[in-house]
């Protein structure tokens, strides 16, 4: 991530794009004072046992920004830089990321300010059994449903509902979704925030009259969402020039054998040092001239002092917020076209739907059901917000936000505000 004075800061960002939506909307004051703000905001305390024995105190935080539409729902992540807002962010684009794929769900957020990548297995379990104890009060499959997110993953949702199970003194594993398949996790839930990526490149590549077979892509972030991309991308045909991680970023002009590359990352961690390419600076990969450009590392990547370098026709936003408005405000001159964060990677919190109606129905689809069922909801959201787009002749982050903050604020008329 990169600092504070180049980037702002997230929760502002968000705070923007809501006002941005609200006012294209006309919604009346009154709506925007019930939705714009998150309805809860925990922060907790969390003593850590090392396995040295010492004690290690770390802030963790939930945020639940709103419950209009359903119960919360959102990832939470381990990082050394999480803060609050970060976390009141990410809650809020979740919101309306759930209503622009119109899935029964409000958003929240939770994260640790910690590093993972210096704990041991046992800390981080220690850490999460800790932090489920105290967020405990907001959780539940009806209430508030947590997911993986940056550095968290199955081991970890699974050692929150053996948590909130044994607490409660019985099985509920609808408390988290991103769950391994053997304690009730969905299939193609790993996958599916990459998968979706995927499926909204394809109808903007339709939209556009591309042809996704021959496009050249580069890829910021090679975790679960951005290699998952790359591989889809790479087995329809399309030519993956550059990708990157935390460690290093890498170069093929003739395109990268990406299932070499996810096996050499499995293997040590990185990509860097790909045989089978040259390495290049970050910065190059987000000025590299290509078809398409993804995102998908954390917020901010693009700002207002790197966002004239960028050469890219299309750029889906794997991440949550990897371009400021700023930065928005001159790629949209540049005439390249968006898909926005609350649209291109919301097929993760898609498939944890799936799980969640999996887990109440005590039933599992099968993966190609899944993948078919994520596909028609990814593609049917994009045309909506296509079409908002062209009627209303607004950027597509603009559409997006608005049909998003539509759908909550329609939801607010009906309930209503008790008392």
């Amino acid at each position: 991530m990169l600092t504070m004075k180049i980037n702002g800061n997230a929760y502002d960002v968000a705070l923007e794009n809501f006002d941005a939506a609200a006012d294209a909307l006309q919604l009346d004051q009154n709506t925007r004072e019930v939705i714009k703000y998150p309805e809860r905001v925990l922060m907790v305390s969390i003593p850590v046992r090392r396995d040295d024995g010492r004690i290690h105190h770390l802030e963790g935080f939930r945020v639940q920004h709103s419950s209009v539409r359903g119960p919360a729902k959102g990832g939470i992540r381990y990082h050394p830089r999480v803060t609050l807002d970060e976390v009141k962010a990410l809650a809020t684009w979740m919101t309306w990321k759930c209503a622009v794929v119109n899935i029964p769900f409000g958003g929240a957020k939770g994260g640790v300010t910690c590093d993972p990548k210096h704990m041991s297995q046992g800390e981080l379990e220690r850490l999460t059994r800790r932090y489920t104890s105290a967020i405990l009060p907001l959780i539940g499959p009806d209430q508030d449903i947590p997911a993986p997110d940056v550095y968290t993953n199955a081991q970890t949702m699974a050692w929150i509902m053996d948590t909130y199970s044994t607490t409660k003194g019985y099985p509920i594993p609808g408390v988290v979704t991103g769950k391994p398949i053997c304690l009730g996790g969905s299939l193609g839930r790993t996958e599916a925030t990459g998968r979706g990526v995927f499926y909204t490149i394809q109808s903007a590549c339709e939209h556009l009259h591309r042809n996704v077979k021959g496009s050249t892509v580069a890829v910021q972030g090679f975790g679960n969402v951005g290699s998952i991309t790359a591989q889809l991308l790479h087995e329809a045909g399309a030519k993956v020039i550059a990708v990157s991680d935390s460690t290093g970023c890498v170069y093929n002009p003739h395109g990268l054998d990406i299932p070499a590359l996810i096996h050499l990352k499995s293997l040590t961690g990185k990509v860097d040092g790909f045989p089978e390419a040259e390495p290049i600076q970050h910065e190059e990969l987000l000025g590299m001239e290509c078809d398409i450009l993804v995102p998908a590392a954390l917020e901010n990547a693009i700002h207002s002092d790197n966002a004239a370098t960028v050469r890219a026709r299309m750029i889906a936003e794997g991440a949550n917020g990897p371009i400021t408005p700023a930065a928005d405000r001159v790629l949209e001159s540049m005439g390249v076209f968006l898909i926005p964060d609350i649209l291109c990677n919301a097929g993760g919190v898609t498939v944890s739907y799936f799980e969640w109606v999996q887990n109440e129905q005590h039933l599992f689809w099968e993966a190609q059901d899944i993948y078919g069922r994520l596909e028609r909801v990814m593609k049917t959201a994009f045309r909506d917000v296509l079409k908002l787009h062209g009627e209303r002749n607004v950027p597509m982050r603009l559409a997006a936000n608005m049909l998003g903050v539509g759908r909550v604020a329609e939801a607010v008329r009906l309930r209503g505000i008790y008392p």
